[in-house]
């Protein structure tokens, strides 16, 4: 994810994205339901495209004189929508392969050591943890409450976006009521079970560094080099 804020060039994020295609096939996961989360982000990704190549000063493009394009625009918003694309499934790569539990116990691993500068590591990751695990509990939400107001005669896909915006306030007003009633019932339930903080909590598993951990980080850092290094060096003499 680094590597992709830091390329510029259209074939590194190509050879990228081929990279974490490749990591997606090593980790069993069907191409299909791992390119399945583009749908959501195309319409960004489009619109990020065409501002960047209607916006970008430089030379106009042969035989498309007549609008506004060039092709320092083009090239721009190409690189632009595969960056998105690639944050995308490379996320999405990360959350099929791991669960949010050791996830969010790694983000405290790895903070602990800021403690002594009054970064609060465990409140971090207790936070990441519930939003995360609300996540699947509000989409449930959301499509009973839809299903709720469609059987009381709400039209939520019919008309313009504008009219299609106004018939979802009756959905976000008892989303936004039953997520605080949620957040509300697990305070308490925090408290009768006298949560006071990471101090001097224990884990039922402890996470260690093993050799695959080590060669997946080297890994990872020598990718990292190897792109930027390849950008760095298609600047200047592309």
């Amino acid at each position: 994810m680094i590597a992709l804020f830091m390329v510029h060039h259209l074939e590194l994020l190509l050879l990228a994205g081929l990279v974490i295609l490749l990591l997606g096939r090593l980790a069993c996961l069907p191409l299909g339901y791992l390119l399945r989360g583009l749908r959501l982000v195309w319409i960004l990704a489009l619109l990020t495209f065409v501002f960047n190549a209607t916006l970008t000063p430089g030379s106009p493009m042969t035989g498309l004189e007549d609008l506004p394009v060039t092709r320092e625009g083009l090239l721009r918003g190409g690189a632009m929508a595969m960056r998105l694309f690639l944050l995308v499934l490379a996320t999405s790569l990360l959350s099929l392969t791991t669960s949010p539990i050791l996830l969010t116990d790694a983000v405290e691993k790895l903070l602990a050591p800021f403690r002594r500068l009054g970064v609060p590591s465990h409140e971090l990751a207790m936070v990441s943890t519930i939003a995360l695990r609300f996540v699947p509990t509000l989409a449930l939400e959301t499509e009973r409450i839809m299903k709720a107001q469609l059987a009381r005669g709400a039209c939520l896909d019919r008309g313009n976006p504008l009219v299609r915006a106004r018939a979802l306030v009756p959905v976000l007003v008892p989303l936004f009521v039953s997520a605080f009633r949620h957040a509300e019932d697990l305070a308490v339930a925090m408290e009768a079970r006298c949560y006071r903080g990471g101090e001097g909590r224990t884990r039922l598993r402890d996470l260690h560094l093993r050799a695959a951990d080590w060669w997946g980080g080297l890994g990872g850092l020598l990718f990292l080099a190897a792109l930027v290094g390849l950008d760095r060096w298609a600047g200047r003499f592309g």
